[in-house]
């Protein structure tokens, strides 16, 4: 059902029912007295307004991962970076982690300051942070759910995005408000699927299990899983080294249970730090390099899942 809370009971009558807050079911829901009251019942006008606005964007696609720390911001910043290396190609990357924006560093933009119009790293990539509001890199975003909500709506409503071929939105850790207010406001523009970032230790796994879980449940199709910082390959020998070791057979195992495609695994590489901290692009700055080469084969897999899906095809 399209009106059940993602933390309602099983047996939710659903926010537009006439038992809403009333029923056996609905005791201990944490959205009892809201349901009760009707409000759940009105939907937010600004989610037929988002669908308005992003009519001209193509193809959107999120990056999840339920581990902090895997990469995910990274892989975001490459990915709009090598779909953007087609120049026929308009891209846009949102960074919706309001407490720990990282997207304006590595793209090269820190210090820059934007209200309305997002800045642009090339002439076909855009990008839009919260960073971007903040009068110093170094300021806390110290903000409750509702507050984060609203920023990520005014972010998808109020940006003048224009017409784009592929809007990536860089999530943070977890399922938390900003996945729920993501998935809320794009539910009638539609997501072509989600990337989950992973590293190979099962303590992340553990967590990017749960993205997926959320992923399921939300209905958000899953385009597949990318291990990240899978070995070390060293420059000069170019042995490999598990600084991680996967103790529990790694992504290709976790995806082989849970019948989803990995989409690939890219190597730990110093230089692609030193590239984020930089503000530049490991795929230029480095393109014969293992990890280079794996992004490469990654970015084309998902080029073609979104050449074989559109956004109507994955109503959720």
């Amino acid at each position: 059902m399209a009106d059940v809370p993602i933390d309602a009971p099983e047996h939710c009558p659903g926010t537009s029912s006439d038992q809403a807050g009333k029923s056996s079911a609905c005791q201990g829901c944490p959205n009892q007295n809201i349901c009760a009251s009707g409000a759940a019942k009105a939907p937010d006008p600004a989610i037929e307004e988002i669908r308005q606005k992003l009519t001209s964007v193509n193809h959107k696609i999120l990056v999840l991962s339920g581990k902090g720390g895997v990469g995910k911001s990274t892989f975001s910043a490459h990915l709009s970076h090598a779909l953007a290396s087609d120049d026929s190609k308009e891209v846009a990357l949102l960074d919706v982690d309001i407490c720990g924006p990282s997207i304006p560093k590595i793209m090269g933009l820190e210090g820059e300051q934007v209200c309305r119009i997002s800045l642009y790293v090339e002439d076909n990539l855009a990008v839009m942070s919260i960073g971007f509001l903040l009068s110093s890199p170094d300021d806390a975003v110290i903000w409750r759910g509702p507050k984060k909500n609203g920023m990520i709506k005014q972010f998808l409503r109020d940006v003048d995005w224009g017409e784009l071929d592929y809007l990536i939105v860089d999530t943070p850790p977890g399922t938390s408000d900003e996945h729920l207010s993501i998935v809320q406001y794009l539910s009638s523009a539609g997501i072509d699927g989600a990337v989950i970032i992973t590293t190979p230790q099962e303590v992340s796994l553990q967590d990017v299990r749960k993205e997926i879980r959320f992923c399921i449940k939300v209905k958000i199709p899953i385009i597949g899983v990318i291990e990240n910082m899978s070995g070390f390959v060293c420059p000069k020998c170019k042995n490999t080294s598990q600084i991680f070791p996967p103790t529990t057979g790694g992504a290709q195992r976790m995806c082989e249970e849970l019948n989803l495609p990995l989409l690939g695994s890219v190597p730990l590489d110093p230089r692609i730090g030193k590239s984020c901290d930089e503000g530049k692009s490991f795929l230029n700055e480095v393109p014969d390099s293992p990890a280079a080469v794996a992004y490469e084969n990654i970015v084309q897999k998902i080029r073609d899942y979104c050449s074989s899906h559109t956004t109507s095809n994955n109503p959720f």
